[in-house]
């Protein structure tokens, strides 16, 4: 596609999405609800057709080399296809989170205020692989009120077209506007820097995926970005933890599922727990495939770890590796992640009290974790029903994103005939 008929596309697809969200935001939440329980049930009865799109993808990342975690974030089958008509039916069922009343009360005069929740309008998701993602944001996005643009990575195109065009035919015969849900049908890279720049028609976009793509649509965006940049997650053995707990969730942290944002990249002991917990916790990481980088004092108690650089503490390996430090108190365990983590998922395994109040006091993340693992950090498993990404921002949204998040607010004034003197 030419640049000229690019920058035509973008514009098109953006003013469609604008005239979308628009009509979707007078829209009735059972509308919406019918829309998302057609989109589920298209998603079952296409399962044939989504699984051999998606084979022609897995093909593709084969052949051009891509890594075991990218080919498994990559894979749909039909039990892959069920999850994703559930995820959409369990954002159904919902609150309808459109026009709930965050605040409001009476002022001496009679006036009525209130701060009402409404949809933000139009937003853009750009991301990498997940072909469910095409469906959870679609879902999230129409629950709240808005119109959507997705753009997949090309790993996942025929995957995401595939699924797109069951989106779109489920909400037209629900009766919302066909571009309520616009797939980009282009893998041309040149399409994103046109598409960021649509702020007259976009209001909101979300990049998901790594580090590099997110900094890029950070850098070309013209239009407000949710990021989050990277998933460097921490799991803190505080003293007097239990055996058992610290093996069980250290475990699962790291190695559930290694190549995701929030399994646990770095490991802190308290130096009491460390005595006891570091070469049992470390020597069951080890037998399930995890290289292990560790501190001078880490090393002193497991010779065989590799040392740790001073770039260990702040990467995101997502892969078996992990980083160990050992610290003499729970305020140097908070420091070390607040210096070094990506405020996105920090754990603490105790079983003080006053520790774990300390710990979610004092760590700048945007979930804390006490005596549970990391990968517990997601939409689903907060009950969600789905998430738009996991913001790692301040500002609007933090953590999992829901449908909720995807709305702001207005204030409506109701009177009957004051007038100011």
């Amino acid at each position: 596609m030419s640049t000229t008929n690019l920058e035509q596309y973008a514009v098109d697809m953006a003013r469609a999405a604008r005239e979308a969200g628009r009509r979707l935001a007078v829209t009735s939440g059972q509308q919406r609800t019918d829309a998302l329980k057609a989109i589920a049930a298209g998603l079952r009865e296409q399962t044939e057709r989504l699984v051999a799109e998606n084979a022609h993808d897995l093909a593709a990342a084969k052949d051009n080399g891509l890594t075991s975690a990218m080919i498994d974030r990559l894979r749909l089958d039909k039990a892959a296809v069920e999850k994703m008509a559930r995820s959409v039916e369990e954002v159904a069922a919902q609150t309808d989170p459109v026009g709930q009343v965050i605040e409001g009360w009476v002022r001496p005069n009679g006036l009525r205020i209130e701060k009402r929740r409404v949809p933000i309008g139009v937003v853009a998701i750009i991301y990498e692989a997940r072909p469910n993602v095409t469906s959870d944001a679609a879902a999230l996005c129409l629950k709240s009120g808005n119109a959507c643009i997705l753009r997949g990575g090309k790993e996942s195109f025929h995957s995401n077209l595939a699924i797109g065009q069951v989106i779109s035919e489920s909400i037209e015969k629900a009766g919302l506007p066909a571009a309520s849900v616009q797939i980009v049908n282009t893998t041309d890279r040149g399409l994103v820097p046109i598409l960021l720049k649509q702020e007259d028609s976009i209001d909101l976009v979300i990049p998901r995926g790594g580090e590099s793509l997110i900094r890029a649509v950070v850098q070309e965006s013209r239009i407000p970005v949710i990021k989050h940049y990277t998933g460097n997650c921490h799991v803190y053995v505080d003293e007097g933890c239990p055996a058992e707990l610290a093996e069980s969730v250290v475990l699962n942290a790291k190695t559930q599922r290694p190549g995701v944002c929030n399994a646990a990249e770095s490991l802190l002991f308290h130096a009491e727990a460390a005595s006891r917990l570091l070469v049992p916790v470390c020597r069951k990481l080890q037998a399930a495939g995890v290289e292990i980088r560790g501190c001078d004092r880490t090393r002193q108690l497991l010779a065989d770890a590799k040392p740790a650089t001073e770039d260990d503490w702040s990467r995101e390996y997502l892969d078996l590796i992990i980083s160990v430090k050992v610290v003499d108190s729970l305020e140097a365990a908070v420091e070390h992640i607040n210096r070094y983590g990506s405020h996105h998922t920090d754990a603490i395994l105790t079983h003080d009290v006053r520790a774990a109040d300390a710990f979610v006091a004092g760590v700048d993340s945007g979930n804390v974790m006490v005596n549970c693992s990391t990968r517990f950090s997601d939409g689903g498993e907060y009950g969600l029903g789905a998430e738009i990404g996991i913001s790692t921002d301040k500002l609007h949204a933090r953590g999992p994103m829901g449908a909720a998040d995807l709305t702001t607010y207005k204030w409506v004034v109701t009177g009957y005939g004051q007038l100011r003197r």
